[in-house]
């Protein structure tokens, strides 16, 4: 194969992925991975891939239109069931208080959520609130503010100024996108200072995010890596993003892995 013929079938593999990694890449057409760099520098400059760490995603690189919460809650299903069953093992085992963040994968979280223990739950998400208004173990907490009707989650000042007075043991946050150098984003900027503040209250916190949220850049960052204490994704995550965030002192599950 023509290195032009390669170029143009790793462009249509990331398009159809959504990422794709050099070593991935270089398995896939049996050339080395500094063949592959060459291609995807080759890709990046015609504007057609953009160059992420370890691999390469699509030149849509900041996405404005969201998805609503059925389409997203039927995307992945199984692996957010699995991130789900991993993230209750961080539940604090003699009961304390837990922020769950607006978002599908959250929100089988809550689903998944210990009955065991006495838990204060605070969310901002109306179908987490649904879920959890009738489980008794559970002091259910809804932030007030304005609800976005696309994700149902609830934004705006009431919500922060609320937030700005808590402390939680832990928090598990939801996110579109995630690299070293944006850290954690997403589209909207109501949601993102939500989720600033989200960050800012927890003693600990853990990102539920699937693999494809891996590389991914959205418009508005709200949080560091650095801020971050543990990462829930599932075992389709490349190995150079286990490196890149372990590397950062980032403890990372991969909810399904077999090894």
């Amino acid at each position: 194969m023509y290195a032009e013929e390669r170029q143009h079938a790793i462009a249509a593999l990331v398009m159809q992925q959504g990422r794709a990694s050099v070593a991935e890449l270089a398995a896939a057409y049996d050339v080395t991975t500094e063949t592959v760099r060459r291609d995807l520098a080759v890709l990046h400059k015609a504007g057609l891939l953009r160059r992420v760490h370890g691999g390469a995603v699509p030149a849509r690189a900041l996405h404005l239109v969201e998805q609503d919460v059925d389409e997203r809650d039927a995307t992945r299903a199984q692996h957010k069931d699995a991130i789900a069953a991993a993230a209750c093992e961080f539940f604090p085992v003699g009961g304390g208080s837990v922020l769950l963040d607006a978002g599908t994968t959250t929100s089988r979280i809550a689903a998944a959520i210990p009955t065991d223990r006495e838990l204060v739950v605070v969310t901002n998400s109306i179908p987490v609130a649904n879920r959890l208004s009738t489980v008794q173990s559970v002091s259910l907490q809804l932030l007030g503010g304005r609800v976005r009707g696309l994700t149902q989650a609830c934004v705006g000042e009431q919500a922060l100024q609320t937030l700005e007075q808590l402390r939680v043991d832990i928090a598990f946050i939801g996110t579109n996108g995630i690299t070293a150098r944006h850290g954690l984003s997403t589209p909207d900027a109501d949601e993102a200072a939500i989720k600033r503040a989200m960050v800012n209250c927890a003693n600990y916190v853990v990102v539920a995010a699937d693999s494809t949220k891996m590389g991914r850049e959205e418009l508005h960052s709200f949080a560091p890596l650095s801020s971050v204490d543990a990462v829930i994704t599932d075992s389709e995550v490349s190995p150079d993003a286990r490196i890149e965030l372990t590397g950062l002192g980032i403890e990372i599950i991969c909810a399904g892995a077999t090894a």
